[in-house]
């Protein structure tokens, strides 16, 4: 048994949250990349295969898709990414021969897996228990029950229908929160008591009451807000400090600039690159971001009691420091040679919330 270091106690609850779902979504996604054929920028690998994704489109999307179908209406309702997994080879978009209309709307189309598309869900089904036997392993089956019996009996208090993964981000990298009077739950396969599906409707419940009173995403907030100093900070080092690809950063920075919350300019102190600098906006953005997330989990503990501290002790022994030197959530990050995360840097820590692209779904906005 691995030892779990110190406690993080200087992170928020919504970071440790984020920093324990990424890293066991990223096990997840070498492990199914490992075992299911697939396509990367970097050519095919073993076999015909559909675009590479991330564990997000199974949870929101694919487990719920079988032979007799489902509409469209009730997947575009769960938070993934029916264009793309349709794009990408999974699924097969189609008017319901049973609806006589002439032109019944798309909501009501049917969507069936391809072939590919069943095998991909056949080496999804069983790789969340897979990996969480593997975190009982490496953390002690004990501490991963006592995580796990906090997050369920939190959730039980919430008063939400939440997804079962968080969903991709929206324009401004806004969390979606699901309407209640338009979102249907088809029948899906695994997933809605597994850990992942635990660890992201807590972190979404955060995140929709963040988002309620700030002007700013938590994804945005959390990942480059928190980074950006008095003097600024070099675009280069933000996908480095914050955890997220350089695509995500780009994203969030040129939000940032288009809302007058930070000015982007050439680095005085470098021969070439950007500086990303806070303008008074930003900064008053920036410190109601720091007393909104200190003011949630006090509100949490009021509302729930205990559940709060018994939720954040273990994920803090997991996350311990929070750097690749120092978190045991690092020691199963290693990826397979074969895979393209043995391709590119090895992370130096986890984003403090996870950067959920439309691009595949990867939490790190890969």
């Amino acid at each position: 048994m691995a030892t779990t270091g110190q406690v993080a106690g200087e992170l928020s609850l919504s970071a440790l949250l984020s920093q324990v779902l990424v890293a066991f979504t990223i096990e997840f996604d070498n492990e199914s990349e490992h075992r299911m054929p697939h396509r990367t920028t970097r050519g095919a690998a073993g076999g015909a295969g559909p675009w590479l994704v991330s564990l997000v489109m199974w949870s929101n999307l694919m487990r719920f898709v079988d032979e007799a179908g489902v509409t469209v209406g009730e997947l575009q309702d769960q938070g993934g990414n029916l264009a793309g997994m349709e794009r990408w080879g999974y699924v097969v978009v189609a008017p319901d021969p049973a609806d006589h209309r002439p032109m019944p709307p798309r909501r009501a189309w049917i969507v069936r897996p391809t072939a590919r598309g069943r095998r991909a869900q056949a080496v999804w089904l069983p790789l969340a228990n897979v990996i969480e036997q593997r975190w009982q392993t490496r953390f002690d089956a004990g501490e991963i029950a006592a995580l796990r019996e906090a997050l369920r009996r939190l959730i039980a208090e919430l008063d939400l229908q939440l997804p079962e993964y968080l969903p991709v981000l929206g324009y401004g990298l806004w969390s979606r929160v699901p309407d209640p009077l338009r979102r249907t739950q088809p029948r899906g396969r695994g997933a809605a008591t597994q850990l992942p599906a635990l660890l992201s409707k807590v972190l979404l419940a955060f995140a929709i009451e963040f988002e309620l009173e700030s002007d700013l995403s938590l994804a945005i907030c959390a990942n480059v807000m928190r980074l950006l100093d008095e003097p600024g900070a070099a675009v280069r080092d933000l996908p480095r400090l914050a955890g997220v690809s350089k695509e995500a950063i780009s994203m969030a920075v040129g939000f940032l600039r288009k809302g007058g919350y930070v000015t982007v300019e050439p680095d005085p102190t470098a021969t070439r690159g950007k500086l990303v600098a806070l303008t008074p906006r930003g900064q008053e953005a920036q410190d109601a971001y720091r007393e909104l997330t200190n003011l949630i989990e006090p509100r949490w503990r009021a509302r729930f009691g205990n559940l709060v501290d018994e939720l954040r002790q273990p994920l803090a022994r997991l996350v311990g420091d929070a750097t690749a030197s120092g978190s045991p959530l690092f020691g199963g990050l290693e990826p397979y040679p074969d895979g393209w995360r043995a391709s590119v840097g090895r992370p130096e820590t986890l984003p403090h919330y996870p950067m959920v692209l439309h691009r595949g779904g990867y939490p790190d906005g890969s």
